[in-house]
This record gives structure tokens, sequence and C-alpha cells, in this order.
């Protein structure tokens, strides 16, 4: 037997299981609060869903095969083109704007590092059908909120937000042409992760001159209000272009959330599809990976077949999050552990102890047993393993008198309880 799961792959015993349905239960809550629906879709589909949008060099990323019926298939590694595919097949019937979340767990054959394996299970939380910036200051403050919820405040956790139109036309007007702008878009992107001078040389191999690639990393380096403005008024329109961010920022401030918020032009989300307001979520002190990443994606369900609908959404992952509470010592609370153990003191007695502990768990009380014949000292020892804080003692003379010896497993002290006011004092826990 192989002693361990597969490279980038997960065990999840109890104590990470619970932190698992921790996350999940938080992001579920979050989602419900602000009128978001849960859906889901299957987690293999056809290979052509990811390749038709990300072309077939996405296929060295991704878990895929050629299934019995001689279908080429994959494990999936986003949620979007499920969406969108979803979407489409109900578009008219489905009432504008769609909010809608769903918790996937995705694949991809990709190297693992800090923060990323390969499989992660991901919140992604959509909203459809409108295209004004009040719903990119929707998704993101519920982003913030998901934050909050597990206890972390604006000294833990920032949200970075940047626009695309608004670099399209800061890095226009600094001479960088249309098929000049991925490359650009690529350095703004790495300016945190690679030194200057190689930045610098590879924007030179692709042409651009020395002061047009000194005025593209001045863009990328734009970060915080004020220097944001500045920015702005260079620009011949006077800035009219950066009205979606500014009233997106103006609505978190709104919502009390603008402590979390930082402008940051470094910001570019590396997926081409972004059209507008991109937005990534860090810890502080930026010692891991983003928590969470998304923005307006207006025009890709419409690549990927779907309706032409105006999108905003993110993927938060959690891996990073689970590493972040860590390394923050914040623990979720344990499942809900025993109330009692039913103890049976003969042979005789198991039948009376095996309908109290059905008549107990059936209103809600958490109850366990010896599933074999046991003295009473062993019954008693693995109710203390159990951590089970009294133990419910059933012998003959309690059979007769229709009442259990209930002993506090941490005190010692004991009292005589009727079967039917069991219920009560157990709940009292």
């Amino acid at each position: 037997m192989q002693g361990q799961a597969l490279p980038g792959f997960r065990d999840f015993f109890p104590a990470e299981a619970a932190l698992r349905q921790h996350i999940f239960a938080v992001w579920r809550e979050v989602a419900s609060r602000y009128g978001f629906e849960e859906y889901d879709g299957p987690p293999l589909e056809a290979l052509e869903l990811y390749t038709d949008k990300s072309g077939e060099e996405i296929v060295g990323q991704l878990y895929e095969f050629e299934d019995r019926g001689g279908r080429r298939v994959a494990l999936r590694p986003e949620m979007t083109p499920t969406l969108a595919r979803m979407v489409a097949s109900r578009a008219q019937a489905l009432k504008k704007p769609i909010r809608w979340f769903a918790i996937p767990q995705l694949f991809r054959y990709e190297r693992q590092q800090r923060g990323r394996l390969r499989e992660h299970f991901q919140l992604n939380m959509d909203l459809l059908g409108e295209p004004g910036p009040l719903a990119d200051a929707e998704v993101i403050a519920a982003a913030l909120d998901v934050l909050r919820a597990l206890g972390f405040g604006p000294d833990a956790v920032r949200v970075r937000l940047s626009d695309r139109r608004v670099l399209r036309a800061l890095l226009a007007h600094a001479g960088v042409s249309d098929p000049q702008l991925p490359a650009a878009y690529a350095a703004i992107d790495k300016i945190d992760r690679e030194p200057r001078e190689v930045l610098e040389a590879r924007l030179a191999k692709l042409g651009l001159a020395e002061p047009v690639i000194a005025a593209t990393l001045a863009v990328g380096n734009v970060r915080g209000r004020e220097p944001f403005r500045a920015a702005l008024a260079s620009l011949p329109d006077g800035g009219e272009v950066a009205d979606p961010l500014v009233e997106c920022v103006a609505a978190l401030d709104a919502m009390q959330l603008g402590a979390f918020v930082d402008v940051d032009l470094s910001i570019v989300r590396g997926l081409a599809y972004y059209t507008g307001i991109v937005f990534e979520l860090f810890d502080a002190g930026r010692s891991l990976r983003a928590i969470c990443g998304g923005g307006r994606y207006d025009g890709l369900l419409t690549a990927l077949g779907g309706p032409d609908l105006p999108a905003v959404g993110f993927g938060m992952g959690d891996v990073v999050l689970g590493e972040l509470l860590a390394e923050r010592g914040i623990h979720p609370a344990g499942a809900a552990g025993l109330q009692a153990f039913l103890v049976g003191v003969t042979a005789e007695d198991t039948e009376t102890v095996l309908a109290l502990a059905h008549r107990l768990r059936d209103t809600g009380i958490r109850v366990e047993f010896a599933l074999k014949a046991q003295s009473v000292g062993k019954q008693l020892k693995l109710a203390a393993a159990r951590n089970a804080p009294r133990a419910v003692i059933v012998g003959p003379d309690e059979r007769a008198a229709g009442e259990a010896l209930v002993r506090d497993l941490g005190t010692g002290t004991e009292a005589r309880v009727a079967f039917d006011r069991l219920n009560d004092v157990l709940a009292q826990q």
C-alpha cells in the first residue's frame, strides 16, 4: 500500500477536514449574505471547453485523457467555462443580474510550490449582467468580508485594485502601441518579482524605446490614491477613463471597507480576458501568494459560446487561505464533540442503552456507546478517550427505576436522572 497521497494532492484527517469545513462554511455564509446562489457542475468536462478558451497549449497543464467513448476529456482546472456553459443553456430564463457562487475542487498538473498544489478547492463568485462599477465593488466587498469573517482586519490583509482601461490609456499616452500592450502588461505584472534591468532588457528586445520603457515601468509603480490621481492628470481627457475605478473605490469607502483598499496599477492579472477593474487580495506582509484574484471579464462568456453578458467575479483558493490562518494562529472551533457516553453495566442492559442512544440522537444529543461487551471500567476509559464530559450509566437497578446514573467525568459528581429527562440534562452542556 502506498504510504502517502500523490504529489500535489492532500489527505484530510479530521483536524484538516474541520478546517476545510470551517472555510467552506464561511464562504457559504458570506455568499448567502450577498444574495448569491450556489451552483455546481461536473468535475469532468470535454477538453475543448478549455482549449477553446486558452488554446491547445493548456493541455500540458491538465489532467486529460480519452474516455471509453473516445471523447477527449479533462478534470476541470477552473470553473468559468462551466459557468458559461450552464448560463448559456438557460440564458433567457435567468433573472439578471445573475449572482452565482460555487466551491469546486479544481485540478492542474503544475509544478508544486508554496501555496499551489495540483488540486485545491476554490470559492468562485460571479455577478453577470451588470456593467456598472457597483457590481465590481459588490464582489470585492464579498471577498473582503470572507477575510473579515475569518478574523482578519486591514492590518492583516489588503485588496489591491487597478483597471485595465486605465492601464491602456496611461500606456498609450506613454507611447506604447496596441501590439506592444501585452508585453507592457507582462512587464508591469512582474515588476515586484523580477529585477528592473531584466524587465528593461525584455521590453527593449520587443522594440520599445528607452523613454517608453521608463514610462511603462513608471505606470506600474503608481501606488496609492494620490499618486493615482497625479497620473490621471497627465491624460488628455483628464482621467475620465478612470471613473469606474474611482466609483468602485468610493463605494467600498461607503461600505466602511476603505481601510482595506489600495489603488495599485501594478495589478494586471495574467489572464488576457480581463477588460476592466482587476484586483488581488494579499496578506499585508506579502509573504504568501495572492489569497484571491479577479476582475471584470466582459466578453468572455460570448467567447466561450455563452450569452453576451457583462461579468465580474473572483476565485479564492483554500490552500493559501489555510496557510494564512495557520500563520496567524487562527484556528476554527473543533467539531462538536460528544455530550455523553452511554455505559451498560450488564449484557441485559444493552437493549435499553441502544433505545436511549437512538432517542437522544433523534433530539440532537451527541452520544456514543461501546460496540461490544466490555466491563464498566473499560467503557469509562473509552468515554474518557472520546472526551465525553459525562457518562450515562444504566444497570439492572436503573432499568427497573426508569432512570440513569449521570456521572460528570470531570468532577466525579453523580446524579440520578429519569430516562425522560436525560435530553434536558445532557443538552445543558
